[in-house]
């Protein structure tokens, strides 16, 4: 997510001023690429922190069924440790950010992967749902402190003029989450178990715990007076439309994620669960590279098609989920749509809010994962009120205000161009 936007020179302290917040010192590191080039050994490092935390969250999606029956629950209950995760990610983004802004970088990423590997192991463990669920929980707090640290990490580790880049070679491990980790998890949950994913995921968490600590340079942490001005922050020109754009996209995103192996379930699909999200990921993968390479000279244009793409997807499955190939192509054109908001929604709030995007940078992390609970939440109630035809049309419903908002905040929020050079 967004970090500060970088002022004076480097090595020196950083005491610009936050839109009626007290001043805060933020101490700032000459980059490791003297050269003038990406850190892509650190970068990497961090797109596959992304990457872990992106497939424990969204791993369950893929195993619902099998989660389901192991644990004595009905699908919808099972749901919910997408739910939980969210819950805790929520909850905490905010409070651990402002508590661990002294931190070095270095150590503030070791610990939420440490609580990754942790909890990951419980869950692959556990045969009992609560436990199950507080593991997921606590899974949910360690994203929260990841995803408050990840996108300026990778900031502070780029040249100025290279950070867009540097946020998008990091959020890479979102679209390969999904477009090679929950396929690879739903076709190992079928032919082992889904415990054994869980228990992959915690080897893959403590390999990158050493790579971590031999490749990624650390970077300092940041001397607050005083705590994160929120509401000065939500009364800067176009980062209430950023936040409400996140706030009803990943929540309309979330209702048919969660439940896409239900879905398929129902359509007699099951057995293409995998190929489906494989085809899914794929596709925000491609969405992600396009996004890279024009999001400073078109911004906007990339979110306006962004919501546009998914709107027409959602469209398709609502009203011919009953045909295989426009469900495959319904879910290409979602993915396509989808893979690059990450990065879209980040660069569009620190670019709205200048001076102070570490706040609200907190506060997208905070409204993403209180839309993925409550995703999560009212995609149960859906599915047991009015069935899996229910997840599209809600899901179009909600997109339509995410459309209207993007084209009003044409001037702040998202604008033609960007205002910095990345």
């Amino acid at each position: 997510m967004p970090s500060t936007t970088r002022t004076g020179t480097p090595g020196t302290p950083d005491t610009s001023e936050t839109p009626g917040a007290p001043r805060e010192t933020v101490l700032r590191d000459v980059p490791p690429t003297g050269n003038g080039r990406l850190p892509l050994p650190a970068l990497l490092a961090l797109a596959t922190a992304v990457f872990i935390t992106s497939l424990t969250e969204t791993l369950p999606a893929g195993l619902l069924p099998a989660m389901s029956s192991d644990l004595g629950v009905g699908e919808a209950a099972a749901g919910q440790t997408v739910t939980v995760y969210a819950v805790g990610t929520a909850l905490t983004a905010i409070p651990l950010a402002a508590a661990t802004a002294r931190w070095s970088r270095k150590r503030l990423l070791l610990a939420p992967m440490a609580g990754f590997a942790a909890a990951n192991t419980v869950t692959a463990l556990s045969s009992v749902y609560l436990l199950t669920m507080t593991a997921r929980f606590v899974a949910g707090v360690a994203a929260g402190l990841a995803w408050a640290l990840l996108a300026g990490y990778a900031r502070q580790l780029a040249p100025p003029r290279l950070e867009g880049r540097a946020v998008a070679v990091a959020m890479t491990g979102i679209p390969l989450a999904l477009s090679l980790g929950v396929p690879a998890g739903t076709f190992l949950g079928q032919a082992v178990n889904w415990q054994t994913v869980f228990l992959i995921m915690t080897g893959l968490t403590l390999l990158l715990l050493v790579w971590i600590a031999v490749l990624v340079p650390d970077r300092p942490g940041r001397e607050r007076s005083a705590g994160t001005p929120m509401r000065a922050v939500l009364r800067v020109p176009g980062v209430l439309p950023v936040l409400t754009v996140t706030l009803v996209f990943v929540l309309a995103h979330t209702i048919l994620y969660t439940y896409i192996a239900t879905l398929l379930e129902d359509l007699d699909l099951a057995a293409a669960t995998d190929a489906v999200l494989l085809v899914f990921g794929a596709a925000s993968l491609l969405s992600v590279w396009l996004v890279g390479a024009l999001i400073h000279r078109r911004p906007r244009a990339l979110m306006v098609a962004s919501a546009l793409l998914v709107a027409v997807a959602v469209t398709g499955l609502a009203l011919w989920a009953g045909s295989t190939p426009v469900v495959y192509v319904a879910v290409a054109l979602w993915g396509l749509g989808w893979g690059g908001v990450p990065t879209l929604l980040q660069t569009a709030a620190g670019d709205a809010a200048g001076d102070a995007a570490d706040a609200a940078q907190a506060a997208l992390v905070t409204l993403w994962n209180a839309a993925m609970a409550a995703g999560g939440l009212l995609g149960g109630l859906l599915f047991d009120l009015f069935g899996v035809e229910s997840f599209a049309r809600s899901a179009l419903v909600l997109l339509v205000p995410v459309l209207v908002v993007v084209l009003a905040a044409r001037i702040h929020g998202f604008p033609a161009g960007r205002g910095r050079a990345s």
